[in-house]
Formats: structure tokens, sequence, C-alpha cells
């Protein structure tokens, strides 16, 4: 992404954190109710799309919607429907917290219903920032990332909606969040739309023990979030099995930032 983007804003990549706010394609639409899907999976033995990093502008994965579901189970990046995880921190010394919201909603996109997922940044009680992303789980079990709405304020009023992309639209491609069976070295990108969101990440440990306040985790997935179009900016994030993000912490930049997982419901 082209803005600098706060960890707290980043929690799914993207979460890897789109298509501008108010805009919408041909292709999309809303299904209540969890567990929706487009149509059975077929078993994992089928080829599965591609999501490996490229600099080469090339990247175009083959997207074949039947199989694809919005059940999310990854057990690094479970998407349970009505789950609400609560991270917070700081970012140059102010207080940040960030609430996840795992709806019941589904969107379709490229063909794909995809489960939506909502979060809210607030800085001493104030919006911060407000997010809408759409996540599908192929057949082989690597949770896919197909865009997001996102929305900057301040003093309540919406700043911008810099950085909001949707796969299909305006050349951008969906990208992978997390791996079904991620193992070191593995790289891949997480988001797509040239010159806007071409977040990447490379898996750097699967075995890694983290404490936060809702726990002690094991066996933890670190990887190593970097953005091309910033150069400046990583990230390393902890993905524990069962729960999905529990920490993340930027760890170059020319800001300071750290959050946690602190409460975790559904």
């Amino acid at each position: 992404m082209t803005r600098e983007p706060t960890l707290l804003t980043m929690i799914g990549v993207l979460l890897g954190s789109g298509i501008a706010i108010g805009a919408c394609s041909s292709g999309s639409g809303t299904s209540g109710g969890p567990g929706t899907s487009s149509g059975p999976a077929p078993a994992p033995s089928q080829s599965a799309p591609s999501s490996t990093a490229s600099h080469d502008g090339a990247y175009h994965p083959v997207i074949d919607p039947a199989t694809f579901s919005n059940r999310v189970t990854n057990r690094y990046f479970p998407l349970r429907a009505d789950a609400t995880l609560v991270y917070e921190g700081t970012r140059d010394g102010r207080p940040q917290r960030d609430e996840v919201v795992v709806t019941k909603e589904t969107r379709v996109i490229m063909g794909v219903r995809c489960t939506v997922v909502r979060d809210t940044v607030t800085s001493n009680g104030a919006l911060v920032e407000k997010t809408t992303d759409w996540y599908a789980q192929s057949a082989a079990g690597d949770v896919w990332y197909f865009g997001e709405a996102t929305g900057e304020y301040a003093n309540g009023n919406l700043t911008s909606t810099k950085g909001s992309w949707e796969a299909g639209v305006d050349a951008a491609q969906p990208g992978v969040v997390m791996k079904a069976h991620p193992k070191p070295g593995d790289s891949y990108r997480q988001e797509y739309r040239p010159g806007e969101a071409e977040d990447m990440a490379k898996v750097l440990r699967t075995t890694a023990t983290v404490n936060v306040k809702v726990g002690r985790f094991t066996n933890v997935v670190v990887t190593d979030d970097t953005d091309p179009l910033n150069p400046d900016k990583a990230d390393h994030k902890f993905y524990a099995p069962g729960v999905g993000l529990v920490q993340a912490d930027r760890v170059r930049s020319g800001h300071h930032e750290h959050i946690a997982l602190v409460e975790r419901h559904g």
C-alpha cells in the first residue's frame, strides 16, 4: 500500500487490510448465515491456485470458484462466525485498540463467496480506521484475501479510502494470507493492486512461543510482512494454532508499534 498503515489496521494481512468505499462490482452480493458456500469444494488433491512472490507484474492466479468456500477453517487463520478478537498496543507511544468481528455476512468476488470481516481501530477512544475485509479458503486449505474497503478517520470524519481494493477490479488480484501448511522460507503475495496494494509475506518460523494476555501459545507461525511500495516498512506477525494472529511488531520503519491479543470471544 502507498499509505503508511498501522499494525492494527493490518491484522489480517492483512488480518491483512479493498475496493474504494461506496464502489461495487456486478459480481458481488451478500447472503446471510455462516458456512454459506458457492458450492462444494473438491478434494485437496485437485490443483490449487498459486500466490508465489513475484515482482514482474505478471501475477494472475487462476481462480476457480468451485474450489473455494467462505468457511475458513485454516488452523492458523480460523474465521468463526460471530467470533470477536480484540487487540491492544501502542504506536509511537499512543495507545491503540482494534476490535475484529467475523460476521455471518458473505460477499461474492470473482465468483467466489467470501466471508466478511470488520475491524475498527481507535486511539484514546477516537475512531482512527474502519475496514471491511473479504476472505475465502481454497480446497488446499490456503486462506485467500479478496480485498478490503477501508476508511481513515479524523475527528469523526472520513478523510481517506486509500489502500482499498477488490480482486477483479482495476487489475487487482487476490492473494494468500495464510498457507494451509506453512513452512520456513515460503513466500507469497497477500494482496495485489498495482501501485496501491502489494503486500507480501515470508514464513520465518513455525515453532515460536508467544505469551500474551489471553494465554501462552506454542508452535506459533512467524511471518515477515513487507510492502514493495514502502520498502522501509516490515512487520513480524505471530499466528497461533486454533486462534490466528496473537501478536505483531513493526521491526523496521520510522514508527514503533506493538500489538497483542487481549480478548477473544466466540
